[in-house]
């Protein structure tokens, strides 16, 4: 075999539209992160299908990407019902015959129980919301995606699940086997053509998660905090993303990006003696 039968890197051909055409179906993809990454991923002309459980976030963003001349569809339901997410699928199956790109984006550490006050009910809440809709969206879309020669799928989980999180283990717990479950799937699916890789967040400002609200008075020690010196935004999380279920990132599957300003590399959490607890932003020990 000669080197020029060797299958090269698929084309970009327009490197501010890379994913044009193609068919992305985002959850949670009304506001924060997942707002971003559809929004994103629509400027660069995806036909993005999401699905919210916020029925009025839902259709303001769509409403917002097609006045700027995008394609996005809201759907409304709650990802972690199986019911909705097969009748979810079923609709946008109907509508292309197969997609692109899957974004598994729901995720949430609320309502946070320390381990020790915790219960089988609380465990359940963090399985359904953080690790069941992701084995659940994957599965209804998955067989479409082989059949439609590949595509990608990008996981969002947490940094949490990348390193040991004293915060609730059974959280950090959920986010790792999200991460583990990317990583097994990219492994398996390879050779059907579907690439899977997972981002892992931090210090991202959310509605969720309220950093710029419980930093005041501290902004100066965004330095210590972040080794990028700055707090992050979903739309840094957006560019990681569209990076991934782009053709840029063609040879790239398997992987668990944290996208967290360096906090995995720096440390990341801390005893703090006066306040007894572990902090992720230490504001004096």
């Amino acid at each position: 075999m000669t080197e020029r039968d060797h299958p090269t890197p698929p084309a970009i051909e327009d490197w501010s539209r890379l994913l044009e055409g193609r068919v992305a179906v985002v959850s949670g993809g009304a506001g924060g992160i997942g707002g971003a990454i559809t929004e994103l991923f629509a400027q660069h002309g995806a036909i993005v299908e999401f699905i919210d459980i916020d029925a009025e976030a839902a259709e303001r963003t769509a409403a917002a990407i097609t006045a700027d001349g995008g394609r996005a569809r809201a759907h409304v339901g709650d990802v972690r019902d199986f019911e909705i997410v097969e009748s979810f699928a079923a609709e946008v199956l109907a509508a292309h015959g197969s997609i692109d790109v899957l974004v598994n984006n729901v995720g949430d550490y609320r309502p946070l129980a320390r381990f020790r006050d915790s219960s089988p009910a609380s465990w359940k809440e963090m399985y359904d919301i953080n690790l069941f809709h992701m084995f659940a969206l994957t599965r209804v879309f998955l067989d479409a995606m082989i059949d439609g020669g590949g595509g990608s799928i990008v996981n969002v989980h947490s940094v949490e699940g990348l390193r040991g999180y004293p915060g609730d283990p059974v959280y950090g717990a959920m986010k790792a086997a999200a991460a583990a479950f990317t990583t097994d799937l990219a492994v398996g699916m390879g050779r059907h053509g579907i690439r899977v890789n997972g981002i892992g967040p931090d210090l991202t400002q959310t509605a969720q998660v309220d950093y710029i609200g419980t930093s005041v008075g501290s902004e100066h020690l965004w330095g210590s905090w972040a080794p990028v010196g700055r707090l992050g935004w979903p739309e840094d999380q957006a560019r990681v993303a569209l990076f991934l279920a782009s053709d840029l990132s063609a040879f790239v599957t398997g992987h668990n990006i944290p996208v967290d300003g360096g906090t995995r590399a720096g440390g990341g959490w801390f005893w703090s003696p006066t306040e007894n607890r572990f902090v992720n932003r230490p504001k004096g020990l």
